[in-house]
């Protein structure tokens, strides 16, 4: 009876930790599977901190870029804004030119100058603003040198010369500057566009910018021609 009893008793405890042992190794694989998934959390949330951290610094070398092709936009329109006055006193010195073509040219210079965007601002309102500015200068300048025309002592000018070569070279480079401006945008909204850059440029701060984009035909330089054969 006694043996009987002291089975029993080694029974009940080999289930008893039999049952132990199976609510430990439940206990570890539910333990193990929290760490994997808190593993996986941590590690996602390192992968997308780094390539957060990468795309920062891709937007900010872009967006630098488009800024530095913007100030060489502005310059070179400046350069053209310098030259005009003296070709406005050049003309003034012919006998009976159009003084209606000569005030239209000042105007629009004087609105073109005070029409500037710091490149950190280049909003689509403020690049429209510029280009309507510079544009209306661009008519002027070209409906006065159409005049021009009409005059051969000011074609015969040493100064009228010197200017056209000038004023050539500045429109020249304008062409060239606006080209570059719009390709430094295209390759900087193509950056935050993509994925998974996209996800949170707008949160740093950085949106699609606008490139600059020409009235129907005033994309191509306003003629600087004082030669009377050419003309012809």
């Amino acid at each position: 009876m006694i043996n009987l009893l002291k089975s029993y008793r080694a029974e009940k405890l080999n289930f008893s930790n039999t049952k132990h042992v199976i609510l430990s190794i439940k206990i570890f694989k539910i333990m193990k599977s929290r760490n994997l998934i808190l593993i996986i959390i941590i590690g996602g949330i390192l992968l997308l901190g780094g390539c957060a951290c990468g795309g920062y610094n891709t937007l900010v070398d872009k967006d630098t870029q488009v800024q530095a092709k913007w100030a060489n936009v502005q310059s070179d329109y400046q350069r053209r804004a310098d030259l005009i006055p003296n070709l406005v006193n050049t003309v003034k010195g012919a006998a009976n030119f159009e003084q209606e073509t000569l005030t239209k040219v000042i105007e629009a210079r004087a609105k073109a100058t005070q029409t500037t965007i710091d490149p950190s601002n280049l909003t689509p309102e403020n690049l429209q603003r510029f280009q309507q500015a510079q544009g209306e200068l661009s008519g002027a300048l070209s409906r006065l040198l159409v005049t021009v025309e009409r005059y051969p002592e000011l074609k015969a000018n040493q100064n009228y010369l010197n200017l056209q070569t000038q004023l050539e070279g500045t429109e020249n480079r304008i062409k060239v500057s606006r080209n570059d401006f719009n390709t430094a945008v295209q390759e900087y909204n193509m950056s935050v566009r993509r994925f998974p850059t996209v996800i949170y440029a707008g949160m740093l701060g950085f949106s699609p910018k606008q490139p600059f984009q020409a009235d129907p035909g005033a994309q191509n330089a306003p003629t600087v021609n004082f030669n009377t054969d050419s003309a012809r």
